[in-house]
């Protein structure tokens, strides 16, 4: 059974900014400051930790637990409010190929597609509710859960686990966001990561951040299908963590050899147990 866990914002769809718009209208009805959103980077981040870190800006210290409920009430409340507001303006589209991607999937019985988000639960659904998408996810893991997005994977991921009823291995967790972040927590969590590079995430700290694969969206499907396993790659090679299609040395590599780094590591470690055997040496 392989889980797949998208994120939302820049992966499955753009919301035209509703949700800091809905986040700077909460925090101004409780501290008077209209744009506290612009001194807090929201991408990557679970919305407990931004919710914290607009109230701060605006009030200038750290909400209570009382204030916290407030103004998660205030920017649920306000949040359809600034989606429809995209979606009249032509500001909300989903993520190209999307679509075509979770339909292939969710036709899969080996594959259980889930969400795994910074979002609040209540947020994750209003924000997909224009795009249609939602019918696709049976479960996932909120930014409700906690502060930290790998644990709001293995939240994800238990979830999964129950409504399978069998035991999931962190070899079997695919991981697909679009920023730096996202990788980093899948790998926190010890899953596969994937990222799309047209969303909200930098291209240089996507690159850093290292994901077993990249591509521009979802477009052309064959790479993302590889990658999780669903179809043989073409040239007869193994699945390992070359990154495709524009790291520039793995893929480099990789288009003229046909051999990843995880094989050239695999290839070293057996030379290296080759010599000890041949020169008695430890």
């Amino acid at each position: 059974m392989k889980i797949i866990l998208f994120d939302i914002d820049g992966t499955l769809i753009k919301a035209g900014g509703a949700g800091a718009r809905a986040l700077n209208h909460a925090v101004q009805a409780m501290t008077g400051h209209p744009e506290a959103c612009r001194s807090v980077q929201l991408q990557g981040a679970t919305d407990k930790a931004n919710f914290e870190n607009a109230f701060k800006a605006g009030a200038g210290r750290k909400p209570t637990s009382g204030e916290m409920t407030s103004l998660t009430k205030k920017y649920v409340n306000r949040l359809p409010v600034e989606v429809l507001a995209s979606v009249k303006a032509k500001k909300y589209c989903k993520v190209k190929g999307i679509e075509k991607f979770l339909v292939k999937l969710s036709g899969r019985k080996d594959v259980l597609v889930g969400l795994g988000t910074g979002n609040l639960k209540e947020g994750a659904f209003i924000k997909l509710e224009p795009s249609g998408l939602m019918k696709h996810f049976a479960f996932g893991g909120y930014g409700c859960d906690s502060h930290h997005r790998s644990v709001v994977l293995q939240k994800a991921v238990g979830r999964a686990a129950r409504l399978a009823k069998v035991k999931i291995k962190d070899n079997e967790v695919f991981v697909i966001g679009d920023t730096h972040r996202d990788v980093e927590a899948a790998k926190e969590a010890g899953y596969h990561s994937g990222a799309v590079m047209d969303g909200f995430g930098d291209e240089r700290l996507l690159m850093r951040s290292n994901p077993e694969l990249m591509a521009k969206n979802f477009a052309d499907l064959t790479p993302w299908l590889i990658w999780l396993g669903l179809e043989k790659d073409p040239r007869g090679v193994k699945r390992g963590t070359y990154i495709c299609p524009d790291s520039p040395i793995e893929h480099a590599h990789y288009g003229r050899t046909g051999l990843d780094l995880r094989d050239i590591e695999l290839g070293m470690k057996e030379l290296r147990k080759a010599k000890r055997k041949i020169t008695g040496q430890p």
